[in-house]
């Protein structure tokens, strides 16, 4: 009983030496509660599926691939299970360590030393004549049986560290969504680049051939006396210069499918097309929801938050460090210093040794330990924080650009209309006499960079629905 009350006053003064805890971070401004005024509906596109979201048959394909044959969705599934493996170690410290062990041993003991001494029986008792023995040159000792340690959780030092290990899993694996939402991301994004380039190419094409038929017509006209050579050189310069620029979209269009194929997990093979980019369609409104929990949404904001949760409970760890920590060894098996009686029921040895040990002095590795797990948890609070704040730009950001690249696309779609008509007017003025050579080319040029910026302007409407799609938490389901 003295021991015992000795063993808890111990207790009792030790757990005066836990630290406090660490001051909260500065307070961070509230999330708005509306992503633009007046505030949207509360249900969110984040919450479709891709197969949903996309409706070009083709591009569900590519992202279908890519989700199976991705190389960063294999890393990203690696990271989980190594995740999952510090879990069970850190869920296998909480438990005792059980080993079979079997040993053997031979000492010399010092006729004047307590072991010598203490095995007097087999060193040095008297023969049966009563001569005194002599001591033999090494006495053995056998042991087989099982030895046992286990630390006694008394503070939650352990219960934390596997806490935080656990929610480490869960970051890994919202970690693994983050990367499905970029691969998603991604494969429509180089996807309409492709269809873009497609469509640039056709339009350059295309005009080349009428620009072809112009410089034919023009040089008709200056065997006829009716035109000069400078509109000649001026047409065929308006010809070569079409032409490199279709060479530029060829280049385009095999970057883009190089970077999918890629993506796609493969080497470089034709891609599929579905709809070209005029047929592409998407919702015609994305809705984004209350800022609390379309954020919540985004893998990258929940990844931070378990992040966070993970760094409290090192601390928590780290601060129960510092107090006693209490464990039990024990150990059961047979125990002899005869090979021949090893086995005998008289051998069974057993026994158990509970030791407290208390950090006083030089405890500079846990200040260190606990330095350490304050500077982490303020770090994932603002990681968090950070988070939170691209998430609401990234949104307000896609709301108003997917309105505003909208309306541009309708205004290149009127200009290019207008400009198509300017050609033929110019054409038909040009063979009456009314316009000259300069203008017809000025009209030319002024449709084919009208159509290649309204290809560009559709790309950046299709890119703009996807990056607030991604942008809402879409695109891991």
């Amino acid at each position: 009983m003295r021991l015992l009350t000795a063993f808890l006053s111990l207790i009792l003064l030790t757990t005066g030496c836990r630290v406090a805890a660490p001051d909260a971070p500065t307070g961070a401004p509230a999330v708005p509660t509306a992503f633009t005024q007046p505030a949207a509906d509360t249900t969110s596109a984040g919450s479709q599926s891709w197969r949903q979201f996309f409706q070009d048959p083709a591009l569900t394909a590519l992202i279908d691939t890519a989700l199976r044959q991705n190389l960063d969705l294999q890393v990203a599934l690696q990271r989980v299970e190594s995740a999952r493996a510090q879990y069970l170690a850190r869920r296998g410290a909480l438990l005792p360590t059980v080993a079979a062990a079997a040993s053997a041993s031979a000492d010399h003991y010092g006729r004047y030393t307590l072991n010598g001494v203490g095995n007097y029986d087999t060193n040095l008792s008297p023969n049966i004549d009563g001569q005194q023995r002599i001591p033999g040159p090494l006495t053995p000792e056998f042991f087989v049986g099982l030895r046992s340690s286990w630390e006694i959780d008394l503070w939650g030092k352990l219960r934390q560290r596997r806490q935080a290990a656990n929610l480490r899993v869960l970051a890994s694996e919202q970690g693994r969504h983050l990367v499905t939402t970029t691969v998603v991301a991604e494969v429509a994004r180089l996807y309409y680049e492709l269809l873009t380039a497609d469509n640039q190419l056709a339009v350059l094409e295309r005009n080349t051939a009428l620009q072809r038929e112009a410089l034919g017509l023009m040089r008709v006209q200056k065997q006829a006396g009716r035109a000069t050579e400078l509109a000649v050189q001026q047409f065929a310069a308006q010809v070569a210069r079409t032409e490199s620029l279709a060479h530029e979209a060829r280049q385009r269009v095999t970057e883009a499918e190089t970077g999918l194929n890629q993506l796609l997990g493969r080497y470089p093979r034709p891609i599929t097309r579905g709809r070209p980019l005029p047929g592409q369609v998407l919702p015609e409104r994305l809705n984004a929801g209350v800022p609390a929990t379309a954020l919540l949404r985004r893998p990258d904001v929940r990844q931070a938050e378990l992040e966070l949760q993970a760094a409290r409970a090192d601390l928590d760890a780290a601060r129960a460090a510092f107090l006693p920590s209490l464990t039990l060894t024990p150990y059961v098996g047979l125990n002899a210093y005869r090979a021949g009686v090893l086995f005998n029921p008289a051998s069974l040895a057993y026994g158990a040794l509970a030791g407290l040990t208390v950090p006083l002095l030089n405890r500079a590795q846990f200040k260190a330990d606990f330095q350490l797990a304050k500077a982490g948890s303020y770090e994932a609070y603002y990681r968090y924080q950070q988070s939170l704040q691209v998430g609401f730009r990234e949104v307000v950001n896609g709301l108003n650009g997917l309105e505003n690249y909208r309306a541009a696309t309708a205004a290149r779609q009127e200009e290019v209309a207008l400009l198509t008509k300017a050609v033929t007017t110019s054409n038909k003025l040009f063979v009456a006499g009314y316009a000259t050579y300069l203008e017809v080319i000025t009209a030319q040029r002024s449709v084919l960079e009208a159509e290649l910026s309204l290809a560009e302007a559709r790309q950046r409407q299709l890119l703009q629905s996807v990056g607030l799609y991604r942008a809402l938490g879409g695109g891991w389901q």
